[in-house]
């Protein structure tokens, strides 16, 4: 298995991420992404459409469910259920590029798992004659499909900023010096606004595992529609990520010129011995004054002491070398 990178798990020595926690395998992983995914579509369509009057907004349920998830699962795959969000940490290189296909295919599976259940649930309904219309109703759109009535441009251009946005978000709150604890609510709070942003503009999409899920089943416009609602967060995503590449990368170089410097500082600034006739050595006579006694050696540190142990258990588990 390829070395890869993930915000909750091991980031390795040298690399950018996280710091090392647990290593699982790509199929617990992959698994991990589906079932995030399905809490999400699963809680933010099934809140969308069952609950427009009161209660919770649908786009706070969104960002609750993302919250949850990413606390459950992200602990064994990043907690990324987003396609935008494993291409952006892919291009930041915070996830090897052998996870990108996998986890993709498993939040569409997850995503139309959620959107299939509903159908199933609501189709159970006799009062409910038309489910593929309330699919509709939560689906993402354009133009005559927007709720205000925005065109390809702004819509794409919309998608494409937020989504950037979000991923930015993602990458700088799982990374390595940040306080990964909170990252979840960092992210879902993100997602929840940004949704209210998009609502009267696309319907707010920003994870095109959401948008296929509730498309499909709708039988009618979005399916023509959904390649926006791909294109546009895997832009955003690509910007994202190659942006906190480049920061990555600048931090890299300048914690590389520094320690040079800080080295030729340490010499500098060590103390000269002074020494009051030529060819005296260290610890001569200066200036008609004996030399000070050496202190005496302090015994030498047991085997074991609580300094190995300390360096031990620093190293963390990148330094193994697992593969």
């Amino acid at each position: 298995m390829s070395h890869e990178i993930h915000p909750y798990l091991d980031a390795g020595p040298d690399r950018t991420g996280a710091l090392p926690l647990r290593s699982y395998g790509p199929a617990a992983r992959t698994a991990a992404e589906a079932v995030g995914s399905f809490v999400v579509v699963l809680t933010g369509l099934g809140v969308t459409m069952l609950n427009t009057q009161s209660g919770v907004p649908p786009t706070l349920a969104f960002g609750f469910a993302l919250l949850a998830a990413m606390i459950a699962f992200g602990y064994i795959s990043g907690g990324h259920f987003n396609p935008a969000v494993t291409l952006g940490s892919a291009v930041a290189g915070r996830t090897g590029w052998g996870s990108v296909l996998p986890y993709i295919l498993a939040q569409l599976v997850g995503g139309l798992a959620a959107a299939g259940f509903l159908w199933l649930l609501l189709s159970a309904n006799s009062q409910l004659t038309d489910v593929n219309g309330l699919f509709a109703a939560a689906s993402n759109g354009f133009e005559e499909h927007s709720v205000a009535q925005f065109p390809l441009s702004s819509a794409f251009l919309a998608e494409a900023v937020c989504t950037a946005i979000l991923v930015a978000v993602f990458l700088g709150a799982t990374a390595r010096h940040a306080g990964r604890s909170t990252a979840p609510f960092a992210v879902g709070l993100t997602y929840a606004s940004l949704l209210t942003l998009l609502l009267p503009v696309t319907n707010g999409g920003l994870n095109p595992a959401r948008s296929t899920a509730s498309a499909l089943f709708t039988g009618d416009w979005a399916p023509a529609q959904l390649w926006l609602f791909f294109a546009a967060p895997l832009v955003g995503a690509v910007i994202a990520g190659l942006v906190f590449r480049s920061f990555d990368a600048a931090g890299r170089r300048s914690a590389a010129s520094a320690a040079p410097s800080a080295a030729a500082g340490a010499a500098d600034a060590a103390p000269s011995v002074s020494t009051g006739t030529a060819g005296a050595g260290i610890g001569a006579p200066v200036m008609g004054r004996p030399a000070p006694a050496a202190p005496p050696a302090g015994p030498a540190a047991p085997a074991g002491s609580p300094d190995d142990v300390r360096s031990f258990f620093d190293k963390g588990p990148g330094t193994t070398g697992r593969s």
